[in-house]
């Protein structure tokens, strides 16, 4: 039972790996490179590869169907980086990791109260010993309206724990949730838009949803509304969030994801010129806090998708009934 595990970080998974290797009974080829058509002679004689967030092409889902590889699983709860009619195409069955959603949901409810507190100014002043109080007055959170657009594992969770600070909950998805009830009103996307004072987004990127936030919807907010965005970064249409921060219609933004992120999070290029605009542009305003996709990344977080990826290839393998198995 042989996996060739790609992406691996020696600072925080190798030693988890090397663990579960051992528990689990199997064999590891072990990379910490993104798979490419140079390395992908290591997924060779493997039945299984194990990846994170790399761009995973139809070129190269071609590639490890020709070295054997069976089952493809991402460290990840998302899998919009995988090519799944090419893995269909090719015979390839895909796996996600699902973490736990106190990470992200923990990481969401920071970003708003940063983003109402103006945190991001803050900070600047104080770095450089400013300790005056024009322009950073806050907002309470209790006088707020939260809407929650996607009501899965976290966005429950983020609905759970906002319901403590007092504030009025609004909910949308296509698929609504009786316990979501007790602690907010499920509403229209049209009526969430209109009356949220914040508005943050938990739902998967589909085709159907690409640019869901984009100038006519932030056209229906209201002014100086807060967006949100740990989910993906594909949610939110770049440049129409951009002219909204600079005509003062978006208030504040709080993002651990953007548009166009692959290549770019999980490597060091601060001596590097980056191919993405708009994320410069974003970095550059006084109201807009950017971290590189990792409200996800805790201690619990890593060891399970560590673990768990490596069960499914386990149980993939075995051909037993496989609950991370996606496509």
């Amino acid at each position: 039972m042989r996996v060739t595990v790609y992406n691996c970080r020696e600072f925080d998974e190798k030693e988890l790996f090397l663990r579960y290797e051992k528990e689990l009974g199997m064999e590891l080829v072990l990379c910490a490179d993104a798979p490419t058509l140079e390395n992908i002679h290591l997924a060779k004689g493997s039945e299984c590869v194990d990846i994170i967030t790399s761009k995973i092409t139809r070129e190269l889902m071609q590639a490890f169907r020709e070295n054997g590889v069976q089952y493809l699983t991402t460290r990840t709860i998302g899998y919009d980086h995988i090519d799944m009619e090419a893995a269909r195409e090719f015979g390839i069955k895909v796996g996600n990791a699902p973490y736990g959603p106190n990470g992200v949901a923990d990481y969401t409810v920071m970003l708003i109260l940063m983003s109402i507190r103006k945190m991001k100014r803050i900070l600047e002043r104080t770095n450089i010993q400013d300790y005056s109080l024009k322009g950073i007055q806050g907002r309470e959170l209790k006088d707020l309206t939260v809407g929650v657009i996607g009501t899965g594992r976290i966005g429950r969770t983020v609905i759970r724990n906002l319901s403590g600070f007092g504030c009025k909950i609004l909910a949308y998805d296509l698929y609504e949730q009786e316990e979501v009830r007790q602690y907010a009103d499920y509403v229209s996307l049209e009526r969430l838009l209109k009356e949220a004072d914040v508005v943050t987004l938990h739902t998967p990127l589909t085709d159907e949803n690409f640019h869901l936030i984009n100038a006519k919807s932030i056209a229906e907010m209201k002014d100086g509304v807060v967006i949100i965005n740990t989910a993906r970064g594909a949610l939110i249409d770049s440049e129409a969030l951009i002219g909204a921060i600079e005509s003062g219609k978006i208030g504040a933004a709080g993002l651990d994801v953007v548009e166009n992120e692959f290549g770019l999070y999980y490597y060091d290029h601060k001596s590097d010129i980056l191919d993405n605009r708009e994320l410069a542009i974003l970095r550059g305003f006084p109201n807009v806090t950017v971290s590189h996709h990792m409200a996800f990344y805790t201690d619990n977080c890593v060891e399970t998708v560590v673990r768990d990826s490596l069960i499914s290839c386990k149980l993939f393998l075995e051909g037993k009934e496989n609950p991370w198995e996606v496509g």
